[in-house]
C-alpha cells in the first residue's frame, strides 16, 4: 500500500515538538544486541519508524525475542542464534549490514545479501568487509551475497580510507570479542558513534574513544545484560527548524543535545535567521528573509548529507545565489527536480547546486527518491502558497515518526491519504508507524 502527503501551504508554522530518537542511534544499537547470549537488552527513547520495525524483524529471523511498547524496546538474546540473514528482510534498508560484525564475532560466520536502501547513488561496504579481513575473516562474495568466516577474530590496526559511519559501527562491535587489542583510525566522530560505545560499554565492552577519530577496544570473552538510551534525532530536529524557516514561523524543538545541530546553528546565522538557543531546546523566529550562503556536505563535525535537500530546500527562498557542494554521496541532487517543478531555480554543475533564490514555491504533484528528499519537499510544500502532493510516502516514513502529527501540531494543514482509501477501498492512512 502507497502513500501520499496532501499539503495546504501558506501557513507560517508555529508551536513546539520533541525530538525523537535517532533512527541512526538505534539501528546499531539494536544490532548490538546480537553480541549478548541468553542475556537482555533494554532500549529506550525507540522511534516508531518502518526501519527500526524491520531491524526488529531482522533480529528475529535470527532467533531473539524482540518487544517494542510506547519507546521502550527490549531484546532477548538466547543461546543460539542463526547465523544467516532473509533477503527479503536485509535488501529493505542498507543498515542491514551492520548485522555482519556482530554475527560474525558471535557465531564465526555469516552469511548477508547485499544490502538494499535509499537511491542516492554508490554506498558499498567495501570498508566493512576490509576491515573485517584485517581481524582475520575470509569473505567471499557468492551469488550477490556475503559469505564470511572465521576461526576467531584477532585484534588490529585499521586504518579507514573514509570515516564512513557503518563501517565504524561495524568493525567496533566486531572488535568486542576479538583476541587482543583493535585499533580504529580515521573513524567517523558522528554522535549516534559514541551512543554505540555507551550502549556497549554498559554490555560490558572495553572500549576508549575520546572523539579524535581512534577507537581502542580490548577484546572480552562475554557480555552482560544492560540498558541504552538513544539520543535526540539531530537530522529530525533541523528538519523541522528549517520548516521553521521556510514557512517564516516560529518552531521550538526541546529534549535535544545543541552541539549536535552546531554546523546547522552556524549556517542559520550566517543566513541571518532570528534563532534562540537553550540547554536542551532551540527555536527559530519570523525574521527578515534568509540571505544566501553556501556549505559543502562533510563527514561529522561538518555539515551532514542527510541534511543537505532540507536546507536547500529553505535556501530556494533566500536573497541571492547560495551554493551547495555535495561531497559526501554520489546522486543525492534527485530532489532538485522536483524543487524545479515547485518554481525553484537550481542549477547542478557536476556536484554542486546552485541556487537562485525565488520569492515562493508553487504547490505541484511530486514525488519522494529518498528519505531526506522526501523531507525536502514536504518542507516546499509547507511553504507553497498551494497546495502540493508529495508521493512515495514510505521512504519518509522510513525516518520521521508521527510527521502527520507532528506537522498538526505546529498549525499545518497535511494529510496522509493511501492510495486505497483514495479509491475508495478504506483501510489506514499507513501500514505501521504513522508518517
Amino acid at each position: 500500500m502507497e502513500s501520499k502527503m496532501k499539503i495546504i501551504g501558506g501557513v507560517p508554522l508555529r508551536g513546539s515538538i520533541e525530538a525523537q530518537g535517532a533512527k541512526n542511534a538505534t539501528l546499531p544499537v539494536m544490532a548490538a544486541a546480537i553480541l549478548l547470549k541468553d542475556q537482555k537488552l533494554s532500549i529506550s527513547r525507540v522511534p516508531d519508524l518502518l526501519d527500526v520495525n524491520t531491524m526488529a524483524d531482522l533480529l528475529r529471523s535470527l532467533g531473539a525475542s524482540v518487544t517494542f511498547s510506547g519507546h521502550e524496546m527490549e531484546i532477548s538474546v538466547p543461546g543460539e542464534i542463526s547465523w544467516e540473514t532473509p533477503s527479503d528482510l536485509v535488501r529493505k534498508m542498507r543498515a542491514s549490514s551492520l548485522v555482519l560484525g556482530p554475527l560474525l564475532a558471535r557465531c564465526g560466520r555469516a552469511v548477508m545479501p547485499l544490502p538494499g536502501g535509499c537511491s542516492i547513488g554508490s554506498r558499498p561496504i567495501d570498508l566493512h568487509l576490509k576491515g573485517l579481513t584485517r581481524m582475520g575473516a575470509t569473505i567471499e562474495l557468492v551469488h550477490g551475497a556475503v559469505h564470511a568466516t572465521t576461526k576467531g577474530l584477532v585484534g588490529s590496526r585499521i586504518y579507514l580510507d573514509f570515516p564512513s559511519v557503518g563501517a565504524t559501527e561495524n568493525l567496533m562491535m566486531a572488535a568486542v570479542f576479538a583476541r587482543g587489542e583493535t585499533v580504529l583510525e580515521n573513524t567517523a566522530r558522528e554522535p549516534e558513534i559514541f551512543n554505540l560505545v555507551e550502549a556497549l560499554r554498559s554490555m560490558g565492552a572495553s572500549i576508549e574513544a575520546d572523539g579524535t577519530g581512534v577507537i581502542r577496544i580490548s577484546g572480552v570473552d562475554t557480555l552482560h545484560s544492560a540498558s541504552s538510551r538513544i539520543i535526540p534525532d539531530r537530522i529530525e530536529i533541523c528538519t523541522y527548524l528549517l520548516a521553521g524557516v521556510a514557512t517564516g514561523g516560529e518552531v521550538t524543538v526541546t529534549d535535544i543535545i545543541p552541539n549536535h545541530i552546531d554546523s546547522l546553528l552556524a549556517k542559520l546565522e550566517e543566513a541571518g535567521a532570528t534563532l534562540k538557543v537553550e540547554d536542551s531546546r532551540v527555536t527559530v523566529y519570523p525574521g527578515e528573509r534568509i540571505k544566501s550562503v553556501s556549505l559543502k556536505t562533510l563527514p561529522y563535525p561538518g555539515f551532514p548529507t542527510d541534511l543537505q535537500p532540507q536546507i536547500m530546500t529553505a535556501l530556494c527562498l533566500a536573497e541571492g545565489t547560495s551554493v551547495i557542494q555535495e561531497s559526501v554521496f554520489q546522486s543525492r541532487f534527485l530532489h532538485v527536480s522536483e524543487l524545479n517543478k515547485m518554481g525553484a531555480k537550481i542549477d547542478i554543475q557536476s556536484n554542486s547546486a546552485v541556487i537562485t533564490g525565488v520569492e515562493r514555491f508553487t504547490g505541484a504533484d511530486v514525488v519522494a527518491t529518498d528519505l531526506r528528499a522526501g523531507a525536502a519537499l514536504v518542507i516546499a510544500g509547507l511553504a507553497a502558497g498551494d497546495t502540493t502532493m508529495v508521493y512515495h510516502l514510505g521512504h519518509i516514513c522510513r525516518g520521521y515518526e508521527a510527521m502527520e502529527e507532528k506537522l498538526l501540531r505546529l498549525g499545518a494543514r497535511v494529510q496522509v491519504i493511501s492510495t486505497e482509501k483514495e479509491d475508495g477501498k478504506g483501510g489506514p492512512s499507513f501500514p505501521g508507524p504513522s508518517c
